[in-house]
């Protein structure tokens, strides 16, 4: 069998609403991508120029929604590790080997694997997974603020700014804030 090594990482762990996002990767050797980064030292273009490179040019990805009522009922770390092992699970060819971004691995997973702490600013095919991840979550929340204007989440994406502290004293949550996030429940917002 080849070697197929998967790069792991995910976005959205410290907002205050919308999704955890899971990308996995096996990027192809013969066919590099110019310009990997880790997704948070690029610019929003660069990122979105690279995200047809990568799903065009790996051998396999593949990208996992956490939704809300999951990361409530489990709790970030839970949900992070759920949505890697399902992002693993996946792939289709599958990984011999995955690298995943961060210092702890999930349960239950499809091939033998290494935590890579800043490993989204190390491996490529992590760096890949970065920017699949971030892409994907960042549309998501731009999709969420078509419903909820009134949130501000095509500019702050779910996460605690000022912008989006007003609108939760104002309108208070909506289906897709982390209610279980210390932030949404300081303020009393429970419906």
């Amino acid at each position: 069998m080849k070697k197929r090594v998967a790069g792991v990482d995910e976005a959205g762990c410290g907002p205050l609403a919308g999704p955890v996002v899971v990308a996995a990767v096996i990027l192809h050797p013969r066919r590099p991508i110019e310009g990997l980064d880790d997704s948070k030292k690029l610019s929003p273009a660069r990122r979105d120029a690279l995200y047809p490179q990568i799903v065009e040019r790996a051998v396999a990805w593949r990208i996992e929604f956490v939704p809300v009522d999951e990361i409530d009922s489990l709790n970030i770390l839970q949900a992070r590790l759920i949505g890697m092992r399902r992002a693993l699970c996946a792939l289709d060819p599958t990984a011999t080997h995955a690298r995943i971004d961060g210092n702890r691995l999930p349960v239950g997973l499809p091939c033998r694997a290494d935590a890579v702490v800043g490993g989204d600013g190390l491996e490529p095919a992590i760096m890949a997974a970065s920017i699949l991840a971030k892409v994907a979550r960042d549309r998501a929340m731009i999709e969420l603020h078509a419903q909820f204007p009134q949130y501000g989440f095509d500019r702050h994406k779910g996460y605690a700014s000022r912008l989006h502290l007003e609108a939760l004293r104002e309108h208070g949550p909506c289906p897709h804030h982390r209610r279980s996030f210390a932030p949404v429940q300081q303020r009393g917002l429970f419906d």
